[in-house]
């Protein structure tokens, strides 16, 4: 310690010797000065030291001519490790290399292109490719209009080049390995239309430092980069796309270099009314089409016209000098900022590849919107989106690997099974006769036997589409309907998984269901053309509402079926019906009029037999109507009848009217497809009879390929005897047809009372014929058909029908089975006639009283179906075979109408509107 206070004692003497003589030095003073000179020179030796073992310093670099340099050298390696400062000493570069200004010349790269463009020497493949282009032109020609460039910078745009309208652009290039960044930022830099701003990409590649200083050497503002570790893959840049403030994006790859002029000839189109709701590029694709064999090819199989174009395409000398809509778009998307939301809507099948194609498919199916390859000046150079095609055969990507071809090729398949419309698709419309839809495995077995039959059935075609994802996973569908697992891979129209039940595992709403569902029944209802779209009539309401909306798009007409589960196997005739007769499967409406007094009993059993039927969830209507004198029974019966298939109406009349307005007062048409079925409460109905009674409407009524102007009600009953001949003989309807077909169903001049249907038109007329010709003395009635017993009835609403029926060849149509098997009976009780004190005819009730059908009657008819309307034989009023041509000239020949007809080819016509006669017409 001695020694430090003998030192700190000097260096005292030393700062405060100014008071003591310079002249009087001791060897103590010289000491310090030396000691100051030493502590001086380690200070300059220890800065030159620190400066050179500094991690930001390359020794390389110096020159080695100090001692000091050579001492760095020797310590700085065990200082600091190799790799620490090989990381310090670039990242020092770059830091230099910001302050140090460089231009483009400097850090620009390019790509080397030795070796002139693709040419096919192929004359086939050649001939097959333009073929096919000159369709899809020739067809979207005529379809939607194609137009030159020319023609479309003639068209009027919401963008200027100049001024307050003219558009903000935001160009996203998204860069990986290839050197094109240069050359596509010159480009942009001397468009005719300047961008907004321009984004640089750069998601996980290798050359993300320089791609930096290539953006950092432009010192535009405007230009910015952005950069990540992570892999984005395709999807990022769109995912950037959504962060814009400008109108329009134009995301271009990496070996697309814009002509100078894209900018402006984009922005111009893409504010055109025709095409603001699309994407437009320079490079497109359109997907395959059907083989002869009902499959689709790869989009990669060659020398195949099936196969799809790819458009431009100069190894095959396939130029577009016109618009053209293709399925995807490549290598380059123009679009309305707002529109890039919509790639979103639904997550794609992977994030790896096929960005392209669901960008085109989510703007179709959510937007309406369409991709299109537009046209070039092909003297012009800067009118081209692609003015190095050659690029793309510089560091070739995903689409060439067998891997990501077979992802791609389900990716489009999975997209055309969902309702994306497709060029093939709309140049060739498909037409099915039915297109089932099932939201869960259970609907799928319920509707099983009805799409079997539909499938197994000569001529037709039936489809299935089912929800998917969670709700419904397509293998088992299939299992559930017997078909292999592999249908839910084949490219073969079969059965179409729509992916909805996946949008339900990312959200509680039913919402993205409902949307889904809708969108993709409206484009597979768009392609195919279904007459009908059938489900279970207790689907989910929100997933029917969606069927309902999409099959009303339809411009074409498609009908919606919501079958009950009992019914479905009850309705395999369905798929017997011609495809023009299904969609008005919903077009007639039943009602059900039934005239009651005071049988309760007999009206109990009536509306037993009624609620024990099947109808197919149509709403049918149901009235009761009672005379004055109904008893309480009666009434309370009918006040607590429930009916759950439509609308309830009672009816009373104050002044008693008697059986013949009871009947002819009970139901009067609303419209031409208004259709009565009437009921005496002494009727029992077999469960199928309103089966029977729509299968024969939509077989000869509501079928535009059948012409039955004559046929006028449909009976339910097949009668026993011939009923207007005085002896009444005994008839067998099987027997007398068994040269036919022993239970062909017939046409027959006698209208039915004991359960008919009668049709609107008919009705009218009768109404007012009925007005014309009414008389409470038979003997005044001007009708008296030769050799009918019809002639002496009075007060009865059925023969005036019989004489218009007469006089105007009119038919009913009759059912025809074993043991005159029927949809209804007669149980002959006491009333108006039967057991009447006045009514001298005996009846026997095995007379009337027949057996009702309990079992599907199909499989009794003529080869399990109904016969055409052509075939179908006719009778007259006495159960003897006349043509309907005959019948008119029986009723001309009489000459008893309401208008007098001097021609005996000459029946009364009428207008079918009001039913008043108009003149006489030939038949």
């Amino acid at each position: 310690m001695k020694s430090g206070d003998d030192l700190e004692g000097m260096l005292s003497d030393y700062v405060g010797g100014k008071a003591k003589s310079k002249l009087h030095r001791n060897p103590s003073a010289r000491l310090v000065t030396a000691l100051t000179c030493l502590q001086f020179a380690f200070a300059i030796y220890a800065t030159f030291l620190l400066y050179y073992m500094s991690p930001t310093v390359d020794l390389r670099a110096k020159p080695d001519f100090t001692w000091a340099t050579r001492i760095a050298q020797q310590w700085k390696q065990f200082i600091i490790p190799p790799h620490v400062l090989g990381r310090y000493q670039e990242a020092a570069s770059l830091v230099r290399a910001e302050i140090q200004p460089i231009n483009p010349s400097q850090v620009c790269e390019h790509e080397k292109i030795d070796f002139q463009q693709r040419k096919s020497n192929d004359s086939q493949t050649i001939k097959l490719k333009r073929e096919l282009y000159d369709e899809v032109l020739d067809f979207q020609r005529k379809s939607i209009g194609t137009e030159t460039l020319s023609e479309l910078m003639a068209m009027n745009s919401k963008w200027d080049l100049r001024g307050p309208r003219k558009a903000k652009v935001t160009v996203i290039l998204n860069h990986f390995k290839r050197k094109t960044l240069c050359a596509q930022l010159d480009s942009l830099l001397h468009q005719t239309l300047p961008f907004h701003h321009v984004w640089v990409l750069s998601f996980g590649s290798p050359n993300e430092l320089s791609l930096k200083r290539i953006v950092d050497s432009y010192n535009d503002s405007r230009i910015s980069f952005v950069s990540s570790s992570y892999d984005f893959k395709y999807y990022g840049r769109f995912q950037m796309a959504l962060q814009t403030e400008a109108d329009l994006v134009y995301i271009v790859d990496d070996d697309m270099i814009p002509g100078r002029k894209m900018l402006q000839i984009l922005s111009h189109v893409a504010g055109t009314e025709k095409y603001k709701n699309s994407v437009l590029g320079s490079i497109g694709r359109i997907l395959p089409l059907r083989q002869k064999d009902f499959t689709f090819p790869s989009y990669r199989k060659f020398r195949s016209k099936e196969a799809g174009l790819y458009l431009p395409d100069p190894a095959y000398e396939i130029t577009v000098n016109r618009t053209v809509q293709v399925d995807f778009l490549s290598s380059s998307w123009f679009l309305s900022a707002e529109l890039v939301k919509t790639l979103f809507v639904e997550a794609p099948m992977t994030f790896k590849t096929g960005e392209d194609l669901h960008l085109s498919y989510q703007l179709q199916k959510y937007r309406n919107g369409g991709s299109f390859v537009l046209p070039v000046d092909p003297n012009d150079k800067e009118t081209w989106g692609d003015s190095e095609h050659r690029l793309a055969y510089v560091s070739e990507t995903t689409v060439i690997f067998k891997d990501i071809v077979q992802v791609r090729d389900d990716q489009w398949w999975k997209a055309l099974s969902a309702g994306y419309v497709t060029q093939w698709a709309a140049m060739h419309p498909q037409k099915i006769d039915a297109l089932f839809y099932a939201h869960s495995v259970d609907e799928v077995k319920a509707l099983a036997p009805l799409l079997e039959k539909f499938r197994s059935t000569a001529g037709k075609k039936a489809y299935i589409a089912i929800s998917g994802g969670s709700f419904c996973p397509c293998e088992d569908a299939a299992t559930a309907l017997n078909w292999p697992k592999v249908v839910c891979k084949e490219r073969r129209f079969r059965i179409f998984d729509l992916a909805a039940g996946a949008q339900s595992d990312i959200s509680e709403s039913e919402v993205p269901v409902m949307q889904a569902v809708y969108s993709s029944m409206k484009g597979l209802i768009k392609i195919h053309n279904p007459s009908v779209v059938i489900t279970v009539n207790d689907i989910d309401p929100n997933v029917k509402k969606a069927l309902k909306m999409a099959t009303e798009t339809n411009v074409n007409g498609t009908t919606m079926v919501l079958l009950p589960r009992p019914s479905i196997s009850k309705v395999l005739w369905m798929a017997d019906l011609r495809s023009t007769a299904l969609p008005n499967w919903n077009k007639m409406r039943i009602s059900v009029n039934i005239i009651t007094q005071n049988r309760a009993p007999s009206l109990t059993r009536l509306l037993e037999s009624l609620s024990n039927a099947y109808y197919l969830g149509d709403e049918i209507p149901i009235s009761f109507n009672m005379d004055s004198k109904v008893d309480e029974e009666t009434i309370r019966l009918v006040n607590s009848f429930d009916w759950p298939h439509g609308p309830k109406t009672l009816r009373r009349r104050i002044i008693q009217g008697g059986l013949i307005r009871a009947v002819s007062e009970s139901w009067y048409p609303s419209s031409d497809d208004d259709y009565g079925l009437l009921l005496e409460d002494d009727i029992e109905v077999s469960p199928f009879y309103y089966l029977w009674m729509k299968y024969a409407l939509l077989a000869y009524h509501y079928d535009p390929h059948v012409s039955l102007p004559e046929l006028s009600s449909i009976s339910l009953y097949t009668p026993r005897l011939v009923e207007v001949v005085k002896e009444r003989p005994k008839w067998n309807a099987t027997e007398f047809f068994k040269g036919i077909h022993p239970n062909t169903p017939y046409l027959h001049q006698l209208p039915c009372s004991w359960g008919a249907m009668f049709f609107p038109k008919q009705w009218r007329e009768f109404y007012v014929y009925m007005n014309m010709r009414f008389t409470e003395d038979a003997k005044a009635n001007p009708v008296q058909i030769p050799k009918s017993r019809t002639n002496g009835w009075q007060a009865s609403w059925k023969k005036f029908l019989i004489d218009m029926m007469y006089l105007r060849g009119y038919v009913s149509l009759y059912p025809n089975f074993p043991n005159q098997a029927s949809f209804s009976t007669n149980h002959m009780e006491p009333g108006t006639h039967i057991s009447a004190k006045d009514n001298v005819v005996k009846h026997d009730k095995t007379d009337f009283e027949v057996p009702l059908l309990k079992e599907d009657f199909t499989f009794l008819l003529p080869v399990g179906k109904l016969p055409p309307a052509s075939k179908l034989p006719s009778l007259n009023l006495f159960n003897q075979p006349v043509s309907l041509k005959g019948l008119k000239a029986a009723g001309a020949k009489l000459g008893q109408d309401v208008l007098r007809c001097d021609n005996a080819t000459e029946i009364v016509s009428v207008d079918h509107e009001t039913g008043l006669p108009t003149q006489c017409s030939k038949f």
